[in-house]
């Protein structure tokens, strides 16, 4: 009977009946949509095989003008794409080594604003296609509307939602082509590198800068210039260990939760455990370390697993508040409008608590 429950809600919460993102190739699409050069480093193979070898790429993804905002819409099987309602690639190319990749960057950063020259570096999820990693980002980037050059490193996640335990252990064999490609970015010339994790991908983040911690990869480690763990499917106890190894935490560390994310909390059934990080309720339980987690609850839709990415309304607040350095800065308290810069504290655990008519309020322990 529990395995029976735990399987219906596994299959629910994932969506398993519902269409899969795949990759389809649609040049005579230029120009219909927002366009959004995607670079890509992966170590899969044949969609969900694991690879030793990191392979670079850069993928323009054409994001369609006729949907809402925080939806990805994929072709239909068998049908012609349209670009109006269809997220579809317009190019996809393949880089020889790490090098061209590296140039790649540089060069487009150099078309970027000075003060635009920063890399975001996006790690999808569990239970994700290639395509559907790479069409989140590219859906990211343009409803907020994201400066600089775009970054997604893809791991060979099954795309089943039964193979949780396949994928954490992916996980764990993606950590060194993850290392490879931070440093890649720490050397494009770059002004800045933000590093976001969504779900089992925030385990892969952490346990890749604690890897380079460990081998004092300090250089690589000083020139990450924030973090942000959207949902972050980690074991508390966990993430405490891993942020000790690394020390002196990136800032600003974002950690955005929610006590209704349907997907963590059954997590924490299949793990024993209490809670997992992304379902985090008391700030109390890291109050000892440089982070800001904040509840995004009030905007959950559906299984509440990527509410920062689905939401239109915190997607708005979310791009309305710039520099995510300067946003977290100096205190916070009462009723603060983040369209006018108002400062949020990173320091000691705070947590921030948005809702949807764009209040927020600080909780603190």
């Amino acid at each position: 009977m529990r395995f029976g429950l735990i399987l219906c809600l596994v299959v629910g919460l994932t969506g398993a009946c519902a269409p899969r993102g795949a990759i389809v190739l649609d040049p005579a699409a230029q120009g219909v949509g927002d366009e959004r050069s995607i670079f890509v480093a992966t170590n899969r193979i044949n969609e969900s095989q694991r690879s030793e070898t990191v392979h670079f790429g850069r993928a323009d993804v054409s994001v369609p003008p006729d949907r809402k905002s925080g939806t990805i819409t994929y072709p239909e099987k068998d049908k012609r794409p349209n670009p109006r309602t269809d997220f579809v690639l317009t190019r996809d190319l393949r880089y020889a080594n790490s090098t061209a990749f590296k140039q790649g960057i540089a060069e487009a950063l150099a078309k970027q604003a000075p003060n635009n020259r920063d890399v975001v570096l996006f790690v999808h999820g569990y239970n994700n296609t290639y395509a559907e990693g790479l069409y989140r980002f590219a859906q990211i980037a343009h409803d907020t509307d994201l400066p600089g050059v775009a970054v997604h490193y893809s791991w060979p996640s099954l795309g089943q939602p039964l193979a949780y335990a396949a994928d954490r252990d992916s996980v764990l064999f993606s950590r060194d082509g993850l290392e490879e490609t931070i440093s890649l970015l720490t050397q494009s010339g770059a002004r800045q590198v933000v590093i976001i994790g969504h779900s089992m991908g925030s385990s892969l983040v952490m346990e890749s800068l604690r890897q380079m911690a460990i081998g004092g990869r300090k250089d690589v480690l000083s020139r990450i210039d924030g973090v942000v763990l959207m949902s972050p499917d980690i074991d508390v106890d966990v993430f405490r260990m891993q942020a000790k190894v690394i020390g002196d935490l990136p800032q600003p560390f974002l950690i955005f939760t929610s006590t209704r994310d349907k997907a963590l909390n059954l997590s924490a059934r299949l793990s024993a455990a209490p809670a997992r990080l992304g379902s985090l309720s008391d700030p109390a339980r890291v109050a000892d370390l440089q982070v800001t987690l904040v509840d995004v609850g009030a905007f959950s839709t559906g299984s509440g697993h990527f509410n920062a990415a689905e939401s239109p309304a915190l997607l708005n607040i979310l791009s309305n508040v710039g520099d995510l350095g300067q946003a977290f800065e100096g205190d916070v308290g009462g009723k603060l409008d983040l369209f006018s810069g108002a400062a949020l504290t990173v320091q000691n655990a705070a947590q921030v608590v948005l809702v949807p008519d764009g209040t927020l309020f600080q909780r603190r322990k």
